[in-house]
């Protein structure tokens, strides 16, 4: 008999019975993961290495790599070395989240939430689900500020033109209908395939357009040590999304070959975020804006630029929207077997209609792209890449069967997520502050 017909109830975890784990390094897996790719004793699904890869590359890759040229202005080309960081400690918490899921013998934990509750009870729950949810809720925020700053500025002077409180809400209106139409989202993978696509289209903008427009005097800088926290938060930005790496990795036919998926699709992300970053910080300099077509000369190039990107939030806003809806309505139990058909279409159309609502309320009075980005880079993905992760590990796997260059490198990068998180958010919050008394304009 399989020990998953075992498996206790989510948040139930007796703290008194940790498995200690003798060896637990990095490396130390590959035969326990060999193995449970054999005996699939956990229900994994029929996916492919490919198909992990092209999942992490679509949910990581997104708007986040149009503003690395803007957080290579607050940094100066430090950017290039908290970018290699960043990149490097993605890859090491992508893994060890995995492994905090097989912690006990027997069991396999479902999400974050579980991985938080499991390390420290009831606080870890409590964090988890607030960065996670965070995490859904901001982002589709973030992207519905810069589909309504696009439309702006693509229909500028034109008949169409309309302001950017008219166009967030038309966006909410025209989002909210599929989402009460359908129940889930079943074609998520096609989906984000598509907002993958538009933003390697756009970085091929940024990257040949950029050299060609280079500044006179771009003011490039060596190190911006004020601006480390902001440029650490923007960069966390562009690599999240690993909320979705226990469902990527169950989805999984043969899970040892997770570890090398996400090494692999991180590595496609960085690879772009250079292709964007280097040539644009070195055109535009101190003067690079995020989104960073907004520094390109009007023209065909910045045109296509802007559609492609608001083709690929209007995709991806969705996403976001129904993971957050479905969470919370298996939170309030509002199921057919309990409600019956009707009754959970309407409780479903109220708390997607409610979400859709709030999202258009926040995203009209925060119209600031690029603080907002850093703002929820900083809050959310710091505490989801760089903290909960590696804190989640050490709590569950023990810390004194970890050789030191390991435990090295979890104290940097639990202490590059503290100043991400801590300071990021107090940049953030003092650059929409300022924002907002200096009533900056919200297009290009």
């Amino acid at each position: 008999m399989s020990n998953q017909q075992q498996q206790p109830e989510a948040y139930s975890i007796d703290q008194g019975d940790k498995y200690k784990v003798e060896h637990t390094s990095v490396e130390d897996y590959v035969e326990d993961d060999r193995a449970s790719s054999i005996v699939n004793e956990f229900g994994h699904g029929e996916g492919s290495f490919m198909t992990a890869y092209f999942n992490i590359v679509c949910v990581v890759a997104g708007t986040g790599t149009l503003g690395l040229p803007h957080a290579f202005a607050q940094g100066g080309w430090l950017g290039i070395l908290i970018l290699i960081l960043a990149y490097a400690m993605s890859v090491y918490s992508g893994i060890v989240l995995i492994r905090c899921l097989y912690y006990k013998p027997g069991h396999r934990l479902h999400d974050f939430k579980e991985i938080g509750v499991a390390a420290f009870s009831w606080p870890g729950y409590i964090v988890a689900s607030f960065l996670h949810f965070l995490n859904l809720f901001g982002c589709p925020a973030l992207y519905l500020v810069l589909a309504a700053g696009n439309m702006t500025s693509l229909l500028k002077g034109t008949v169409g033109e309309l302001n950017h409180t008219y166009w967030t809400i038309i966006w909410g209106v025209f989002l909210l209908i599929p989402s009460l139409v359908l129940k889930t989202l079943r074609e998520v993978t096609a989906i984000a395939a598509i907002g993958a696509v538009c933003t390697m289209m756009a970085v091929f903008i940024v990257l040949i357009q950029s050299p060609m427009n280079h500044l006179e005097n771009p003011e490039n800088s060596s190190v911006i040590w004020t601006g480390f926290p902001s440029s650490l938060a923007t960069i966390a930005f562009s690599f999240g999304g690993n909320n979705t790496y226990p469902h990527v990795e169950h989805a999984l036919k043969k899970p040892h070959q997770w570890k090398y998926a996400v090494a692999a699709g991180l590595s496609t992300c960085t690879a772009l975020y250079f292709l964007t970053a280097v040539p644009a910080y070195w055109a535009f300099g101190r003067y690079a804006e995020s989104p960073i077509y907004k520094s390109l000369p009007d023209g065909a190039g910045k045109t296509i630029a802007i559609i492609v990107m608001t083709i690929h939030v209007i995709f991806a806003i969705p996403i976001y929207t129904t993971s957050f809806s479905l969470e919370f309505e298996k939170f309030t139990r509002a199921t057919e077997d309990r409600l019956g058909r009707f009754g959970a279409w309407a409780a479903r159309a109220v708390i997607r209609t409610c979400t859709m609502v709030i999202l258009v309320i926040l995203a009209i009075f925060v119209p600031y792209f690029d603080d907002f980005m850093g703002l929820i880079g900083a809050l959310a993905n710091c505490g989801l890449v760089f903290l909960l992760p590696v804190s989640c590990y050490l709590r569950l796997t023990g810390v004194r069967n970890k050789p030191w260059y390991e435990l090295a490198f979890c104290a940097l990068t639990l202490f590059l997520g503290v100043v991400g998180l801590i300071f990021g958010s107090w940049d953030a919050i003092d650059a929409l502050i300022f924002d907002f008394q200096s009533n900056r304009p919200t297009t290009g």
